[in-house]
């Protein structure tokens, strides 16, 4: 592909004090099979050496660029919609991954959907620790690769207490959908993506792919592990947000429900990344 080209794909990786593992990053994004691709690094003025580690690799279809000062995650996510020139846009954090064929199998879930009656596609994806061991693997609950109601998707993200489309690695979208669902929003920081793909799905339903096509670093230092702490409230936040939305409308079962499984579920998060940190030290 040229430098002037449009690419099929746009890849973006934001990213601020990440090159302890943006290198595996970029790797497994230039390892892809289908390689119709722009890759677009966005260093949000990391006083680290993210630079040196982008230098480190030569693929006319990466642009670096700097912010000249810190924007925070919500302002370069939405440089990064802003600087992508693809058809289809996916987000990939620093300290993420995606299996060679990711990019090929969800491009052909779009491209075959002509009629757009699609909003997203998503995939299962791996729980790694900053060893690259698999803690776990999830996806959609009890759910074949296929199409998934945009209202029953929902329905499953509340009443589960989380996001269970996945995280930014996991999903592909159109590009000309960022005009239908708007700008990234870090008002409740915790669901900042889920936030968005709630908005895109306001505009189609969701092809689920049960293959763990992305992976997920759970590590001390990840944005998801500092905000940790807050994510039952600001979930808890984000159903009441929600519960007035009509295209979905939530019931008060499912918004109880979901409330209590917030709760649940930060608390095993908590203990997940205890023991995370606990291996992360030891020899």
């Amino acid at each position: 592909m040229s430098t002037t080209a449009v690419p099929t794909v746009s890849v973006c990786i934001p990213c601020y004090r990440g090159a302890a593992h943006l290198g595996a990053a970029i790797a497994s994004v230039l390892a892809q099979t289908f390689t119709d691709f722009e890759l677009v690094i966005i260093d949000d003025n990391s006083p680290d050496n993210t630079a040196e580690v982008v230098a480190g690799f030569d693929d006319p279809r990466i642009r670096y660029l700097r912010n000249p000062a810190n924007l925070g995650p919500e302002g370069n996510w939405n440089r990064c919609l802003d600087e992508a020139r693809g058809r289809y846009f996916k987000l990939l954090p620093q300290d993420d991954l995606i299996a060679p064929t990711c990019l090929e199998q969800q491009v052909a879930v779009l491209e075959q959907d002509t009629a757009h009656r699609l909003a997203l596609v998503f995939c299962a994806r791996t729980i790694l620790d900053a060893r690259d061991r698999t803690v776990m693997v999830r996806g959609y609950p009890k759910r074949d690769s296929g199409v998934v109601d945009a209202r029953s998707l929902f329905r499953q993200c509340v009443r589960r207490g989380t996001n269970v489309i996945g995280e930014p690695g996991s999903v592909l979208f159109r590009r000309e959908s960022a005009a239908l669902a708007g700008r990234f929003d870090a008002s409740i920081p915790y669901v900042l993506d889920l936030d968005y793909w709630v908005r895109l799905l306001c505009h189609g339903d969701a092809w689920y792919i049960k293959e763990p096509l992305a992976s997920f670093r759970v590590s001390v230092g990840s944005w998801s592990v500092r905000i940790g702490a807050r994510q039952s409230l600001e979930y808890q936040m984000f159903i009441r947000k929600l519960a007035v939305n009509r295209r979905f409308a939530a019931s008060g079962p499912d918004i109880l429900v979901g409330k209590l499984m917030a709760k649940v579920n930060a608390m095993l998060r908590s203990v997940l990344y205890r023991v995370l940190a606990m291996h992360a030290v030891k020899p």
